[in-house]
Protein backbone atom coordinates (compact mmCIF):
# COMPACT_ATOMS: atom_id res chain seq x y z
CA UNK A 1 0.00 0.00 0.00
CA UNK A 2 1.38 3.49 -1.00
CA UNK A 3 1.59 6.50 1.38
CA UNK A 4 -1.87 7.96 0.11
CA UNK A 5 -3.80 5.02 0.85
CA UNK A 6 -1.87 5.10 4.13
CA UNK A 7 -2.83 8.09 5.21
CA UNK A 8 -6.44 8.05 3.76
CA UNK A 9 -6.83 4.48 6.11
CA UNK A 10 -5.69 6.32 9.05
CA UNK A 11 -7.87 9.19 8.65
CA UNK A 12 -11.21 6.99 8.45
CA UNK A 13 -9.77 4.88 11.30
CA UNK A 14 -9.50 8.07 13.20
CA UNK A 15 -13.32 9.46 12.22
CA UNK A 16 -12.18 12.71 9.95
CA UNK A 17 -14.12 12.36 5.83
CA UNK A 18 -11.70 12.03 3.48
CA UNK A 19 -9.93 15.17 2.27
CA UNK A 20 -12.84 15.03 -0.99
CA UNK A 21 -15.99 15.79 1.01
CA UNK A 22 -15.14 19.15 1.29
CA UNK A 23 -14.49 19.80 -2.25
CA UNK A 24 -18.48 18.27 -3.21
CA UNK A 25 -19.93 20.61 -0.68
CA UNK A 26 -18.60 23.79 -2.35
CA UNK A 27 -19.40 22.70 -5.60
CA UNK A 28 -22.88 22.07 -4.13
CA UNK A 29 -23.68 25.56 -2.88
CA UNK A 30 -21.92 27.18 -6.07
CA UNK A 31 -24.76 25.19 -7.90
CA UNK A 32 -27.49 26.47 -5.51
CA UNK A 33 -26.27 29.86 -5.84
CA UNK A 34 -26.12 30.17 -9.68
CA UNK A 35 -29.62 28.36 -9.88
CA UNK A 36 -30.61 31.16 -7.36
CA UNK A 37 -29.40 33.88 -9.30
CA UNK A 38 -31.01 32.54 -12.82
CA UNK A 39 -34.73 32.41 -10.66
CA UNK A 40 -34.14 35.62 -9.88
CA UNK A 41 -33.47 36.58 -13.35
CA UNK A 42 -36.51 34.52 -14.51
CA UNK A 43 -38.69 36.13 -12.33
CA UNK A 44 -37.36 39.92 -13.06
CA UNK A 45 -37.08 39.31 -16.45
CA UNK A 46 -41.21 37.85 -16.53
CA UNK A 47 -41.98 40.85 -14.47
CA UNK A 48 -40.20 43.21 -16.86
CA UNK A 49 -42.00 41.62 -19.54
CA UNK A 50 -45.29 41.92 -17.61
CA UNK A 51 -44.72 45.62 -17.09
CA UNK A 52 -43.79 46.33 -20.96
CA UNK A 53 -47.21 44.48 -22.50
CA UNK A 54 -49.35 46.37 -20.10
CA UNK A 55 -47.47 49.93 -20.79
CA UNK A 56 -47.68 49.04 -24.50
CA UNK A 57 -51.34 48.49 -24.52
CA UNK A 58 -53.39 51.43 -25.92
CA UNK A 59 -56.43 52.91 -23.60
CA UNK A 60 -59.20 54.93 -24.88
CA UNK A 61 -61.11 57.46 -23.44
CA UNK A 62 -64.63 57.33 -25.36
CA UNK A 63 -68.20 59.08 -25.24
CA UNK A 64 -71.42 57.90 -26.73
CA UNK A 65 -73.42 58.98 -29.60
CA UNK A 66 -76.36 60.59 -28.01
CA UNK A 67 -79.66 62.11 -29.20
CA UNK A 68 -80.60 65.67 -28.37
CA UNK A 69 -80.13 69.21 -28.95
CA UNK A 70 -77.68 71.51 -30.72
CA UNK A 71 -78.24 74.90 -29.97
CA UNK A 72 -75.83 77.56 -31.45
CA UNK A 73 -75.96 80.91 -29.33
CA UNK A 74 -74.72 84.56 -29.00
CA UNK A 75 -73.73 85.47 -25.10
CA UNK A 76 -74.13 88.54 -23.86
CA UNK A 77 -74.50 90.95 -21.18
CA UNK A 78 -77.10 93.44 -20.38
CA UNK A 79 -79.24 95.57 -17.69
CA UNK A 80 -82.53 94.73 -16.90
CA UNK A 81 -85.37 97.68 -17.72
CA UNK A 82 -88.83 97.89 -17.45
CA UNK A 83 -90.62 98.37 -21.25
CA UNK A 84 -91.65 101.86 -20.48
CA UNK A 85 -90.30 104.25 -17.76
CA UNK A 86 -91.74 107.65 -17.84
CA UNK A 87 -89.61 110.78 -16.22
CA UNK A 88 -91.83 113.48 -14.35
CA UNK A 89 -90.47 116.35 -13.75
CA UNK A 90 -91.82 120.17 -13.52
CA UNK A 91 -91.88 123.31 -15.28
CA UNK A 92 -91.95 125.69 -12.74
CA UNK A 93 -89.13 126.48 -10.10
CA UNK A 94 -90.20 126.35 -6.82
CA UNK A 95 -89.89 124.90 -2.86
CA UNK A 96 -90.47 121.21 -2.93
CA UNK A 97 -93.91 121.48 -0.05
CA UNK A 98 -94.90 118.59 -0.13
CA UNK A 99 -94.55 114.68 -0.80
CA UNK A 100 -97.08 112.05 -1.33
CA UNK A 101 -94.97 109.50 -3.42
CA UNK A 102 -91.82 107.44 -2.72
CA UNK A 103 -90.12 104.43 -3.92
CA UNK A 104 -92.27 101.42 -4.57
CA UNK A 105 -95.94 103.51 -4.52
CA UNK A 106 -98.60 102.25 -7.08
CA UNK A 107 -99.70 105.73 -8.50
CA UNK A 108 -102.83 106.08 -11.12
CA UNK A 109 -102.88 108.76 -13.70
CA UNK A 110 -103.48 112.05 -12.14
CA UNK A 111 -102.60 111.32 -8.56
CA UNK A 112 -100.63 114.14 -6.72
CA UNK A 113 -96.87 113.23 -5.90
CA UNK A 114 -95.42 116.37 -4.76
CA UNK A 115 -96.89 119.66 -4.60
CA UNK A 116 -94.91 123.08 -5.10
CA UNK A 117 -95.34 126.24 -3.08
CA UNK A 118 -97.97 127.99 -4.87
CA UNK A 119 -98.21 131.21 -3.50
CA UNK A 120 -95.87 133.22 -6.00
CA UNK A 121 -98.07 131.46 -9.03
CA UNK A 122 -101.20 132.06 -6.75
CA UNK A 123 -100.47 135.95 -6.35
CA UNK A 124 -99.53 135.94 -10.24
CA UNK A 125 -103.11 134.55 -10.85
CA UNK A 126 -104.48 136.98 -8.78
CA UNK A 127 -103.04 140.00 -9.85
CA UNK A 128 -104.08 139.34 -13.82
CA UNK A 129 -107.22 138.67 -12.98
CA UNK A 130 -108.03 142.17 -11.01
CA UNK A 131 -106.07 143.45 -14.22
CA UNK A 132 -108.84 141.43 -16.54
CA UNK A 133 -111.57 143.00 -14.93
CA UNK A 134 -110.07 146.65 -15.00
CA UNK A 135 -109.93 145.83 -18.62
CA UNK A 136 -113.73 145.09 -18.46
CA UNK A 137 -114.85 147.93 -16.93
CA UNK A 138 -112.64 150.12 -19.37
CA UNK A 139 -114.53 148.59 -21.83
CA UNK A 140 -118.12 149.39 -20.32
CA UNK A 141 -117.05 152.92 -19.55
CA UNK A 142 -115.82 153.36 -23.12
CA UNK A 143 -119.00 151.59 -24.51
CA UNK A 144 -121.64 154.07 -22.66
CA UNK A 145 -118.99 157.13 -23.75
CA UNK A 146 -119.12 155.34 -27.73
CA UNK A 147 -123.19 155.61 -27.09
CA UNK A 148 -122.96 159.18 -26.06
CA UNK A 149 -120.61 160.44 -29.27
CA UNK A 150 -122.49 158.73 -31.36
CA UNK A 151 -126.03 160.59 -30.63
CA UNK A 152 -123.76 163.58 -30.56
CA UNK A 153 -122.65 163.06 -34.11
CA UNK A 154 -125.89 162.59 -35.11
CA UNK A 155 -127.14 165.95 -33.52
CA UNK A 156 -124.61 167.86 -34.72
CA UNK A 157 -124.69 166.83 -38.24
CA UNK A 158 -128.32 167.55 -38.32
CA UNK A 159 -127.72 171.36 -37.00
CA UNK A 160 -124.88 171.30 -39.61
CA UNK A 161 -127.42 170.61 -42.58
CA UNK A 162 -129.97 173.27 -41.20
CA UNK A 163 -126.70 175.97 -40.68
CA UNK A 164 -127.28 176.84 -36.87
CA UNK A 165 -123.83 174.96 -36.17
CA UNK A 166 -120.61 175.69 -37.99
CA UNK A 167 -119.65 172.49 -40.15
CA UNK A 168 -116.12 172.10 -37.98
CA UNK A 169 -118.28 171.45 -34.86
CA UNK A 170 -120.01 168.52 -36.47
CA UNK A 171 -116.51 167.36 -38.07
CA UNK A 172 -115.53 167.34 -34.02
CA UNK A 173 -118.87 165.35 -32.78
CA UNK A 174 -118.13 162.81 -35.55
CA UNK A 175 -114.38 162.14 -34.85
CA UNK A 176 -115.03 161.78 -31.19
CA UNK A 177 -117.48 158.99 -32.20
CA UNK A 178 -114.96 157.63 -34.68
CA UNK A 179 -112.85 157.77 -31.18
CA UNK A 180 -115.25 155.70 -29.52
CA UNK A 181 -115.63 153.12 -31.38
CA UNK A 182 -111.39 152.63 -31.65
CA UNK A 183 -111.49 152.57 -27.57
CA UNK A 184 -113.81 149.85 -27.46
CA UNK A 185 -111.99 147.97 -29.88
CA UNK A 186 -108.51 148.40 -27.89
CA UNK A 187 -110.34 147.48 -25.05
CA UNK A 188 -111.29 144.24 -26.16
CA UNK A 189 -107.61 143.37 -27.38
CA UNK A 190 -106.98 144.55 -23.77
CA UNK A 191 -109.54 142.17 -22.07
CA UNK A 192 -108.38 139.15 -24.59
CA UNK A 193 -104.37 139.95 -23.68
CA UNK A 194 -105.34 140.02 -19.96
CA UNK A 195 -107.44 136.67 -20.45
CA UNK A 196 -104.38 135.00 -22.34
CA UNK A 197 -101.73 136.33 -19.35
CA UNK A 198 -104.40 134.78 -16.72
CA UNK A 199 -104.48 131.33 -18.09
CA UNK A 200 -100.90 131.22 -18.41
CA UNK A 201 -100.64 131.99 -15.03
CA UNK A 202 -103.64 129.22 -14.08
CA UNK A 203 -101.41 126.88 -15.90
CA UNK A 204 -98.31 127.60 -13.79
CA UNK A 205 -100.31 127.35 -10.28
CA UNK A 206 -101.35 124.22 -11.82
CA UNK A 207 -97.81 122.71 -12.58
CA UNK A 208 -97.46 122.86 -8.93
CA UNK A 209 -99.30 119.91 -8.64
CA UNK A 210 -96.40 117.42 -9.87
CA UNK A 211 -98.80 114.70 -10.88
CA UNK A 212 -98.40 110.96 -12.46
CA UNK A 213 -99.61 111.19 -16.19
CA UNK A 214 -99.34 106.83 -15.99
CA UNK A 215 -100.52 104.57 -14.14
CA UNK A 216 -97.76 102.61 -12.73
CA UNK A 217 -94.84 102.16 -10.11
CA UNK A 218 -92.22 104.68 -8.34
CA UNK A 219 -88.78 103.27 -9.30
CA UNK A 220 -86.75 106.51 -8.26
CA UNK A 221 -87.61 109.54 -6.45
CA UNK A 222 -84.76 112.40 -6.91
CA UNK A 223 -86.16 114.75 -4.64
CA UNK A 224 -87.08 115.69 -0.83
CA UNK A 225 -89.37 118.16 0.85
CA UNK A 226 -88.26 121.31 1.10
CA UNK A 227 -86.03 121.20 -1.78
CA UNK A 228 -85.65 124.08 -4.45
CA UNK A 229 -86.29 122.74 -8.11
CA UNK A 230 -85.76 125.39 -11.07
CA UNK A 231 -86.66 124.73 -14.35
CA UNK A 232 -85.05 127.29 -15.86
CA UNK A 233 -82.93 125.39 -18.53
CA UNK A 234 -83.60 121.68 -17.94
CA UNK A 235 -86.55 120.13 -16.42
CA UNK A 236 -85.55 118.61 -13.73
CA UNK A 237 -86.20 114.39 -13.10
CA UNK A 238 -87.92 114.27 -10.29
CA UNK A 239 -89.98 110.64 -10.34
CA UNK A 240 -89.43 107.72 -12.48
CA UNK A 241 -92.59 105.51 -13.29
CA UNK A 242 -92.69 102.46 -14.42
CA UNK A 243 -96.10 101.51 -16.51
CA UNK A 244 -95.44 98.04 -15.66
CA UNK A 245 -93.43 95.49 -14.43
CA UNK A 246 -94.87 92.50 -15.08
CA UNK A 247 -93.49 93.25 -18.48
CA UNK A 248 -89.63 93.59 -18.88
CA UNK A 249 -86.93 94.00 -21.20
CA UNK A 250 -83.03 93.61 -21.34
CA UNK A 251 -80.93 95.54 -23.23
CA UNK A 252 -77.98 93.50 -23.77
CA UNK A 253 -74.69 94.66 -25.75
CA UNK A 254 -74.10 92.29 -28.89
CA UNK A 255 -70.47 92.42 -30.07
CA UNK A 256 -70.44 93.30 -34.07
CA UNK A 257 -68.54 90.26 -34.91
CA UNK A 258 -71.89 88.38 -33.98
CA UNK A 259 -74.52 90.46 -34.75
CA UNK A 260 -74.89 89.39 -38.11
CA UNK A 261 -76.66 86.41 -36.85
CA UNK A 262 -79.05 87.73 -34.44
CA UNK A 263 -82.59 88.30 -35.76
CA UNK A 264 -86.35 89.47 -34.13
CA UNK A 265 -87.90 86.35 -32.55
CA UNK A 266 -84.81 84.33 -31.93
CA UNK A 267 -85.61 82.70 -28.38
CA UNK A 268 -82.94 83.83 -25.78
CA UNK A 269 -82.64 82.67 -22.18
CA UNK A 270 -80.73 84.92 -18.92
CA UNK A 271 -79.81 84.42 -15.89
CA UNK A 272 -79.20 86.74 -12.77
CA UNK A 273 -76.83 87.23 -10.02
CA UNK A 274 -79.67 87.37 -7.55
CA UNK A 275 -81.37 83.90 -8.68
CA UNK A 276 -78.76 81.84 -9.51
CA UNK A 277 -80.24 78.72 -10.04
CA UNK A 278 -83.18 79.92 -12.30
CA UNK A 279 -83.21 80.75 -16.25
CA UNK A 280 -85.37 83.22 -17.25
CA UNK A 281 -86.80 82.98 -21.22
CA UNK A 282 -87.71 85.27 -23.28
CA UNK A 283 -87.34 86.26 -27.26
CA UNK A 284 -85.91 89.04 -29.61
CA UNK A 285 -87.79 91.89 -29.53
CA UNK A 286 -85.51 94.48 -31.35
CA UNK A 287 -82.03 94.52 -33.08
CA UNK A 288 -81.36 98.39 -32.66
CA UNK A 289 -79.47 99.71 -35.62
CA UNK A 290 -77.59 103.00 -33.72
CA UNK A 291 -73.83 101.24 -32.87
CA UNK A 292 -72.54 101.93 -29.16
CA UNK A 293 -68.60 102.28 -29.22
CA UNK A 294 -66.68 101.89 -26.18
CA UNK A 295 -63.25 101.75 -25.99
CA UNK A 296 -62.74 100.90 -30.15
CA UNK A 297 -65.12 97.66 -29.57
CA UNK A 298 -68.22 98.15 -31.41
CA UNK A 299 -71.41 96.98 -30.19
CA UNK A 300 -75.07 96.94 -31.02
CA UNK A 301 -78.10 96.90 -28.48
CA UNK A 302 -80.25 93.73 -28.66
CA UNK A 303 -83.89 93.97 -26.87
CA UNK A 304 -84.94 90.89 -24.92
CA UNK A 305 -88.42 90.92 -24.32
CA UNK A 306 -89.33 88.63 -20.64
CA UNK A 307 -92.06 88.26 -18.71
CA UNK A 308 -92.15 89.00 -15.08
CA UNK A 309 -95.12 87.76 -13.11
CA UNK A 310 -94.26 87.04 -9.84
CA UNK A 311 -91.59 90.57 -10.08
CA UNK A 312 -88.60 88.95 -9.53
CA UNK A 313 -86.83 90.69 -11.75
CA UNK A 314 -85.41 94.34 -10.57
CA UNK A 315 -84.74 97.32 -13.01
CA UNK A 316 -81.18 97.79 -13.05
CA UNK A 317 -80.31 93.48 -12.44
CA UNK A 318 -77.15 92.84 -14.71
CA UNK A 319 -78.40 89.75 -16.84
CA UNK A 320 -76.03 86.71 -18.53
CA UNK A 321 -77.85 86.51 -21.99
CA UNK A 322 -77.77 83.44 -24.11
CA UNK A 323 -79.57 84.42 -27.99
CA UNK A 324 -80.44 81.29 -29.87
CA UNK A 325 -79.43 82.29 -33.49
CA UNK A 326 -80.11 78.09 -34.63
CA UNK A 327 -81.13 75.04 -32.67
CA UNK A 328 -81.72 71.49 -33.67
CA UNK A 329 -84.11 68.81 -31.71
CA UNK A 330 -83.66 65.52 -31.39
CA UNK A 331 -80.67 65.04 -33.85
CA UNK A 332 -77.69 62.60 -33.20
CA UNK A 333 -74.55 64.51 -31.85
CA UNK A 334 -71.59 63.73 -30.49
CA UNK A 335 -69.09 65.81 -28.59
CA UNK A 336 -66.45 68.28 -30.79
CA UNK A 337 -63.85 66.77 -29.29
CA UNK A 338 -64.31 63.17 -31.27
CA UNK A 339 -64.09 65.04 -34.31
CA UNK A 340 -60.43 66.36 -33.27
CA UNK A 341 -59.11 63.16 -32.26
CA UNK A 342 -57.09 60.63 -34.77
CA UNK A 343 -55.05 57.69 -33.82
CA UNK A 344 -51.50 58.04 -33.54
CA UNK A 345 -50.67 55.19 -35.38
CA UNK A 346 -53.54 55.55 -38.06
CA UNK A 347 -52.46 54.87 -41.77
CA UNK A 348 -52.73 57.34 -44.24
CA UNK A 349 -56.43 57.75 -45.60
CA UNK A 350 -57.03 59.17 -49.39
CA UNK A 351 -58.42 62.47 -49.92
CA UNK A 352 -62.13 62.30 -49.34
CA UNK A 353 -64.17 63.48 -53.28
CA UNK A 354 -65.09 67.29 -53.04
CA UNK A 355 -68.43 67.77 -51.06
CA UNK A 356 -70.98 70.35 -52.14
CA UNK A 357 -70.63 73.66 -51.07
CA UNK A 358 -72.86 73.55 -48.17
CA UNK A 359 -71.94 70.11 -47.01
CA UNK A 360 -69.47 69.29 -43.97
CA UNK A 361 -67.72 66.52 -43.98
CA UNK A 362 -65.73 64.71 -41.27
CA UNK A 363 -64.65 61.72 -39.48
CA UNK A 364 -64.87 59.99 -36.31
CA UNK A 365 -63.23 56.56 -35.01
CA UNK A 366 -65.82 54.45 -32.88
CA UNK A 367 -64.15 52.03 -30.75
CA UNK A 368 -65.63 48.47 -32.09
CA UNK A 369 -64.22 45.57 -29.56
CA UNK A 370 -60.80 47.19 -28.65
CA UNK A 371 -60.21 48.27 -32.20
CA UNK A 372 -60.77 52.02 -33.51
CA UNK A 373 -62.58 52.35 -36.87
CA UNK A 374 -63.11 54.98 -38.91
CA UNK A 375 -66.70 56.13 -39.64
CA UNK A 376 -67.02 59.48 -42.45
CA UNK A 377 -69.62 61.19 -41.43
CA UNK A 378 -71.67 64.37 -42.90
CA UNK A 379 -71.40 67.14 -39.92
CA UNK A 380 -74.47 69.63 -39.13
CA UNK A 381 -75.14 72.21 -36.53
CA UNK A 382 -72.04 72.97 -34.10
CA UNK A 383 -72.32 74.74 -30.95
CA UNK A 384 -69.09 73.97 -29.42
CA UNK A 385 -70.06 71.70 -27.45
CA UNK A 386 -71.92 69.16 -29.34
CA UNK A 387 -71.55 68.64 -33.47
CA UNK A 388 -74.69 67.22 -35.26
CA UNK A 389 -74.42 64.61 -37.19
CA UNK A 390 -77.05 64.33 -40.57
CA UNK A 391 -74.78 61.78 -42.30
CA UNK A 392 -73.23 58.23 -41.88
CA UNK A 393 -73.06 54.65 -40.34
CA UNK A 394 -73.37 56.02 -37.02
CA UNK A 395 -75.87 55.59 -34.67
CA UNK A 396 -76.86 56.12 -31.01
CA UNK A 397 -75.22 54.32 -28.18
CA UNK A 398 -71.91 53.80 -30.05
CA UNK A 399 -68.77 54.68 -28.41
CA UNK A 400 -66.74 56.94 -29.51
CA UNK A 401 -63.26 58.18 -29.21
CA UNK A 402 -61.71 61.05 -27.54
CA UNK A 403 -58.55 60.53 -26.68
CA UNK A 404 -56.23 57.75 -26.52
CA UNK A 405 -53.11 56.91 -23.67
CA UNK A 406 -50.59 54.07 -23.56
CA UNK A 407 -51.13 51.77 -20.21
CA UNK A 408 -52.50 52.96 -17.42
CA UNK A 409 -55.86 50.89 -16.67
CA UNK A 410 -59.09 49.96 -18.25
CA UNK A 411 -61.55 51.85 -21.04
CA UNK A 412 -63.34 53.82 -19.58
CA UNK A 413 -65.85 55.80 -21.38
CA UNK A 414 -65.75 59.90 -20.82
CA UNK A 415 -67.80 61.66 -18.67
CA UNK A 416 -71.05 62.70 -20.31
CA UNK A 417 -71.98 66.11 -21.34
CA UNK A 418 -74.81 67.85 -19.89
CA UNK A 419 -77.55 67.07 -22.39
CA UNK A 420 -79.77 70.14 -23.83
Amino acid sequence: MNDAATIAAADIHQGKPPPLAPKIRSHRRRYLLVGALLLLFAVAGAAWWWIASRSSAMHYTTAPVTSGTVARAVTATGTINPVLTIIVGTAVSGVIQSLSCDYNTKVTKGQVCAKIDPRLFQAVVDQDTANLAVAKAQLAKDQANLEYTKANSGRTALLARENSIAQDTADQSLSAYHQGQAQVLLDQATIQQWQALLEGAQVNLAYTDIVSPVDGTVVSRNVTEGQTVAASLQTPTLFLIATDLTQMEVDTNVSESDIGTVKEKNPATFTVEAYPDRTFAGSVVQVRQAPQTLQNVVTFDVVVDVANLDLALMPGMTATTRVITAQRDNVIRVPDQALRYTPADAPATAAAPPAAPTTRMGALWVLTGDKPVRVAVTLGLDDDTYTEIVGGELKVGDQVILSEQRGGGNVKPAVPLPRL
